[in-house]
Formats: structure tokens, C-alpha cells, sequence
């Protein structure tokens, strides 16, 4: 484990030399996530020479860590006091931080039962495009006030500001964890996740591979066995959802390629060409297809959802509607008017 390092001051200079000088910044860390988004130019802005838990009290359930902080790190840390990342956010690679994290804004199995990383971010410190470091909560943006800027910057791939510090909820971890495995068709699993959804089910995760339905059953020892009783099925190693989340299992092995698809709860099975994995009780769906972007994104929006494919390109993410990419651009100008913070890494117009 590093030293910690507070570099705030020379991410600051290099923010305020690529305003001066009109050049673009490619901001990253561990470089985990770099299959999503477009291509991008422009100078490297490491920041993992920025690292470090600043704060963390268990007994009121947070933590403040450096964006370049490793997410291993933040982890262990967690886990030796009986605590976690409710959202169980992938790393994707060695390497993976806590800013890319907040930035990527992907969540693992848990999140349609525990919330996504939006959910857990309860501050930020960040380096705007008008080059100053504010504290969101504290310092605020006139020109944006109304935004929740520090939750609004999940997801956002590193276009509107870079992240220097961020302030979590965590979650104590769950006091049983069961995982099993229940042989259904995938018509019969998705309705029974249905149903169950209704219920007070102490489910966590749920994942269909193609072959049968896997659950995972966490919380207090009479809930999660009452359960596993009711439900029967076979025992399945609960490090099938860390598999799940780090893209490890036999399915993304297969070379076609890697799909993302985002769909409204209760969706039926979709008629794609290629193999699927189902994910999140059915609102999210891997898809290894060779099939063409627009083929894909023709069904998975007639059932009112999206499709991210995860390989550098052009049209790596789901084409946004011409009203909603005004917005972005909005956005984008009022945070980063010069357009030095990662220009065009999700779409070219912002």
C-alpha cells in the first residue's frame, strides 16, 4: 500500500496550463474502462498520483477518499471492518480507482436491489473548466445551481470536470449470503423473478446463463434460510458474483462482440442473433453478437431501453435523442466551456 499523496495542487497546474494553452486532457487512472467511449486525443492527466483515504469513520458509515486511490484498496479496507461498496462496482483490470469508479458509473450484481453508484456518492471535491478546485456541498456554481453536480458526475466518463475526491455511503456487509442455482427455461426464470420482485425476497443478485436461474439470498439467518427452503435449487459458490461483475465467466470469453443492453424491468426474452446472459433479474442483458449496431439498438429500443458496446468507437454508446443531447451539451458548456475535459469520449457533439 502507497503513502498517501495529496496532488491536488499539481492536478490544479496542469488544469490551468490546458486551459492557458487550449489543450485537450485525456483524464485516467487505472485505465480499466477504456473499451467504453470514443477514441480520445489530447494530453494524459494521470491520477493516480493523486491517492489516499482521507477519512473514514465505520460508525457513521462513511468514507472520503483521492480519486486515484486504488478501488483494492478502498476495498480491503472496507471488508476489515465488516463493510462494503453496496453497489458492488467492477474493476475490470488491475489498477481500477475510486474516481474511475464514480466516473464509469458502473455498478456490479447488487445493483438493482442496493442502488447504483450515483446512489452512495454523497460529495465531491472536483477541478472545474474554469479552473478551480470546489467542494460540492460547500463552494457551489451559480451558473448550476439546482444540480446535484457531485451525483450528476457519475457516469459522465470524465466530460464535465475532473474528480478529485469523493465521499461515499457504505453498507455493512450482509450477515449470511447463500447463492443457488434453479434449472428453468428462460421464459419460466424471468417470470418467477417477476413475482419475487413483488415479494419480501431477501435476493441480491439474480443472473440467468442460459442453462439456469442463479439467485443470491443475503441479509439475517432466518430470512435468507427461509428462503433457501422455500426455493430449493443447488448450491452455487458465491464467488460466481464476483466472476459475474469482473467479466470472468466462460460467456465473455467468446470473441463476438460485447454488448451491453439496458431494459426496463419485466422485458421478455429479446430475438437477438447471438448468446445472452442475463443480469440483474432482467434489466440488464450481455450480448455477444456480430450482429451490426443498428440491427441491435432496433430491438432493444422498441422495448424501451439501450445498448452500450464495449469496444472503442464511434458509436461505442447508445445515440442520444436530438432534445436530450441539447441538454448534454448544455451541461457541458456551463462546467467545461473551453471543452478540455475528455472532448468527445461519449458522444462527438459534446
Amino acid at each position: 500500500m502507497r503513502a498517501d499523496y495529496d496532488a491536488s495542487t499539481a492536478l490544479l497546474e496542469q488544469v490551468s496550463y490546458a486551459l492557458n494553452e487550449g489543450v485537450a486532457l485525456r483524464i485516467q487512472g487505472g485505465n480499466t474502462k477504456s473499451l467504453l467511449g470514443r477514441p480520445l486525443n489530447g494530453e494524459v492527466l494521470d491520477t493516480r498520483i493523486h491517492h489516499g483515504i482521507v477519512s473514514y469513520d465505520p460508525t457513521e458509515l462513511v468514507l472520503t477518499a483521492r480519486a486515484g486511490t486504488p478501488l483494492k484498496e478502498i476495498e480491503e479496507v472496507l471488508d476489515a471492518a465488516g463493510q462494503m461498496l453496496p453497489c458492488e462496482p467492477p474493476h475490470l483490470g488491475d489498477g481500477a480507482t475510486l474516481g474511475g469508479m464514480v466516473a464509469s458509473g458502473l455498478s456490479g450484481p447488487r445493483r438493482p436491489w442496493a442502488g447504483s453508484v450515483r446512489d452512495f456518492v454523497l460529495g465531491t471535491r472536483v477541478i472545474t473548466g474554469h479552473g478551480k478546485l470546489l467542494r460540492f456541498g460547500g463552494e457551489v456554481m451559480k451558473n448550476v445551481a439546482g444540480y446535484d453536480l457531485s451525483r450528476l458526475l457519475a457516469g459522465s466518463f470524465g466530460c464535465l470536470g475532473l474528480i478529485t475526491e469523493v465521499s461515499l455511503k457504505v453498507l455493512p456487509k450482509p450477515r449470511q449470503c447463500v447463492s443457488l442455482s434453479l434449472e428453468l427455461g428462460v421464459a419460466e426464470a424471468l417470470r418467477e423473478l417477476a413475482i419475487w420482485g413483488q415479494q419480501p425476497m431477501p435476493i441480491s443478485a439474480a443472473c440467468y446463463d442460459g442453462q439456469a436461474l442463479h439467485l443470491r439470498l443475503e441479509g439475517g439467518e432466518g430470512s435468507v434460510q427461509a428462503a433457501r427452503q422455500r426455493l430449493g435449487g443447488e448450491h452455487l459458490d458465491n464467488g460466481f458474483w464476483q466472476d459475474l461483475r469482473e467479466q470472468r465467466l466462460a460467456f465473455f470469453a467468446n470473441p463476438a462482440p460485447l454488448w451491453r443492453l439496458s431494459l426496463p424491468n419485466n422485458t421478455p426474452p429479446l430475438e437477438l442473433p447471438g448468446e445472452q446472459l442475463i443480469d440483474w433479474g432482467g434489466a440488464q442483458r450481455w450480448l455477444k453478437s456480430e450482429a451490426d449496431a443498428e440491427t441491435i439498438r432496433r430491438v432493444v429500443s422498441a422495448v424501451g431501453g439501450h445498448a452500450t458496446r464495449y469496444a472503442p468507437g464511434d458509436d461505442s454508446f447508445h445515440p442520444l435523442p436530438a432534445a436530450l443531447l441539447r441538454y448534454h451539451q448544455s451541461l457541458k458548456r456551463q462546467l467545461d466551456p473551453q471543452g478540455i475535459f475528455n472532448p468527445g469520449r461519449m458522444y462527438a457533439e459534446v
